[in-house]
């Protein structure tokens, strides 16, 4: 059946063409150009003047033939320049709107006009396709090729520009941008993100007004520390959960970027997405390619839920490394023992990994430096070598004595920083980003190695692959990234407006050499928290780390928040210190992604522990529900006194249900019953509670029995209140 389906739809948009094709013969100009997913099309004109155009992005049409009617159907205000809706807007003619592109000639020409010239269709497998249109400028040998590549089932498109040149002297580029889009609507409203350190992804909605809106970011590095660069735009009226029409946007490039959101003179709203051009002006030789990033996106009519659920799919599917695989359940040593460690401490955490019953030890910053040891975070980064006083026998005794306790062991590194305090600063200033004449600023006491230059990329990869080949049974690497670039300059560079830019390719080549060697090591995204997670830096993770703010209650909005961009199994989350909950609080918080651990095992009394390694037990049976299945939100706990939220698995047969209150004001509970949703209606289910506290039982009838319909039109009470502050229910079906 699934094939004949397929089928029907390549029959319609076959006669579809033959039908443009006989409008083209006719006398009709206009030629159309769909890119169709299963719910939507975005769809261009070519019109009678060679101007690529967006004329459409919406839900998709059953008959490919009647695209070629909208743009009829608006009336709009006057267009002073036809370009309003360019496909890819460009500076210096007609335009008078932001425009996606904008260069300087070779003879110091500042204008351009793009004019279409062919396009080509390239199907790479059933799901996915990759639509390429060529246009060049009316006047200059300059080329650019604008790419969309969609993802049928999923409902998600990626585009971005590759801009080349034939003139005689290099073009200089002012303005690359990876997307244009042109959307209709009433009004819109946007929401974004802003933060800081222990602050991320703390969301803000408002409706978009005529100029011009820009999301954007200067750090270099850690870019998204003050505003990530993923964001909604909802049409009409702000959407919610399961209503309304709602876009998805993100950027994937982990360095400077600009987003800008134009309500233009006709009232549509014109998004362009990119690299920041912010000093970064790049001197393009000819005949060479500037390939710009992918900005991703994908269109709902059915609210958040679904936009959210088809991005998770796409990223497994596609994006996130080994995203449909497994993960690893790890203790770290940080809070436990922050810089102040020796082999022998370190020998009582690996007993405690084994006797907590996880996977993984995970050693974490302080473990190098000699002539300038690593004991607080003033000194060291830089000398990659294990420090002869804390560890004597090197790191290769941990791996070593890891494996006898029968669990794997990871490592903590931060390789493209070095501290003023360090051999390698010593031995390679000229690889340090700084300014030759102007003082150092430092952030978090360090600076950043100049990856523009091949011999640092050979550096960094060469920390990483030593560790590997010193240690061949190392199991995991945590890569952080603490410091933005300050005083930018490269004295690698010829041309400094281009270190932004190959800064971040630097990085990418070293990430892509170390995957080429070492492809399955699972490793973590880490910059001090969030700021740097976007589906580029993705593709070399396995996971990434939100936040360094571990207090379970915060951490409850903070991943609620990410949640909609990115997949439970990509997600961080360890269980420390932080917060005045109680422990189960903090697991089961920390169970709605990829479980971790941060605290002192040996430390905890017998009934603590009892809890935690039950907990992994149970969290071992539920995980693969959580991973690979579909989220679905319940209760937002900005607007709700507990949180709820829930994975069903792809065969509807189990749920986790996970609550949380997040309001302790007097009597605060669950006081109705909450709609369960991804159910199916025809099957029985069972709810049993999980992860109860050692000497405590669950209120709940494990033994009665729901139909789907029930549990979705009427719903189910968790009974979350202050004395049960944190509730995870498990469904499955009874047959």
């Amino acid at each position: 059946m699934y094939s004949i389906y397929r089928f029907i739809p390549w029959l319609f948009r076959s006669l579809s063409v033959f039908i443009l094709l006989l409008f083209m013969v006719s006398g009709i100009q206009a030629q159309i150009i769909p890119v169709e997913t299963s719910q939507n099309a975005m769809v261009f004109q070519v019109d009678k003047s060679n101007d690529l155009k967006m004329i459409y992005f919406g839900e998709r049409l059953s008959i490919d033939s009647e695209y070629t009617y909208i743009s009829e159907q608006y009336k709009q205000a006057t267009d002073y320049t036809n370009v309003y809706n360019s496909a890819y807007t460009s500076a210096g003619s007609r335009n008078l709107l932001e425009p996606a592109i904008r260069l300087t000639h070779s003879d110091g020409n500042q204008s351009l006009d793009l004019e279409y010239v062919n396009h080509q269709t390239e199907t790479i497998d059933a799901n996915v396709s990759l639509l390429k249109v060529t246009m060049k400028d009316r006047v200059y040998p300059v080329q650019v090729e604008l790419y969309y590549q969609s993802y049928f089932n999923e409902d998600v498109i990626e585009q971005w520009a590759v801009i080349s040149h034939q003139e005689k002297k290099p073009v200089v580029l002012h303005k690359f941008a990876s997307a244009n889009l042109s959307l209709k609507g009433k009004e819109f409203y946007l929401t974004q993100y802003y933060g800081d350190w222990a602050k991320e992804m703390q969301p803000e909605e408002s409706k978009l007004t005529h100029g011009i809106k820009t999301i954007d970011s200067k750090l270099g590095t850690r870019a998204n520390l003050f505003q990530p660069s993923v964001f909604m735009v909802s049409f009409d009226q702000p959407a919610n959960e399961d209503e309304g029409t709602v876009l998805y946007g993100a950027l994937e490039w982990s360095g400077n970027f600009k987003i800008e959101m134009e309500l233009d003179p006709q009232d549509n709203l014109r998004i362009i997405a990119g690299m920041n051009d912010y000093a970064s002006e790049y001197k393009l030789p000819a005949k060479q390619k500037f390939k710009t990033p992918a900005f991703l996106h994908v269109l709902s009519q059915k609210g958040k839920g679904e936009a959210s659920r088809k991005l998770h799919t796409w990223a497994r599917n596609y994006k996130v490394l080994d995203g449909k695989g497994d993960r690893l359940t790890l203790l770290n040593n940080w809070e436990a023992t922050y810089f102040d460690f020796n082999e022998q401490k370190l020998f009582s955490l690996l007993k405690d990994t084994k006797k907590l019953g996880v996977d993984l030890f995970l050693l974490d910053d302080g473990w190098f430096g000699n002539e300038y040891p690593r004991n607080n975070d003033d000194a060291g980064l830089g000398d990659w070598q294990a420090n002869r006083k804390k560890l004597p026998n090197g790191v290769s005794s941990l791996v070593e004595e890891a494996t006898k306790n029968g669990v794997k062991f990871g490592i903590w590194v931060e390789p493209e920083m070095v501290n003023p305090e360090s051999s390698l600063y010593h031995e390679h200033p000229d690889w340090v980003i700084k300014q030759p004449r102007r003082d150092e600023h430092y952030f978090r006491n360090q600076l950043v190695l100049d990856l523009s230059n091949p011999e640092v990329q050979d550096f960094v990869f060469k920390v990483v692959d030593d560790l590997f080949v010193e240690n061949p049974d190392l199991a995991y690497i945590k890569w952080d990234c603490n410091a933005v670039i300050y005083n930018a300059y490269s004295n690698h560079l010829k041309e400094q407006t281009h270190l932004y830019i190959d800064y971040v390719r630097g990085l990418y080549n070293v990430l892509e050499r170390i995957r080429d060697k070492y492809p399955t090591v699972p490793m973590m995204l880490c910059s001090g928290g969030g700021g740097r997670v976007d589906y580029a830096a993705l593709q070399y993770f396995t996971e990434f780390w939100p936040s360094d703010n571990t207090d379970p209650l915060e951490r409850v909005f903070m991943q609620w928040e990410y949640s909609y961009f990115y997949p439970a199994i990509s997600t961080s989350n360890h269980v420390t210190d932080w917060g005045k909950q109680s422990l189960k609080y903090k697991v089961d918080v920390a169970m709605m992604g990829k479980l971790g651990f941060d605290i002192v095992i040996g430390e905890l009394p017998d009934e603590e522990l009892r809890f935690c390694q039950q907990a992994v037990e149970a969290y071992d049976k539920l995980k693969e529900t959580v991973w690979h299945g579909d989220l679905y939100r319940l209760a937002d706990p900005k607007e709700n006194d507990f949180a709820s939220l829930m994975f069903v698995n792809l065969e509807k047969s189990e749920g986790v249900v996970f609550n949380y209150l997040v309001n302790n004001r007097y009597d605060k509970k669950s006081e109705d019953p909450i709609r369960f949703k991804g159910l199916d209606t025809a099957k029985n289910y069972q709810i049993q509670e999980v992860n109860i506290y050692p000497g405590t039982s669950s209120p709940l009838n494990s033994d009665q029995v729901f139909s789907g319909e029930f549990l979705m039109k009427i719903g189910y009470n968790p009974q979350v209140h202050a004395g049960r502050k944190s509730v995870v229910l498990l469904i499955r079906e009874v047959k």
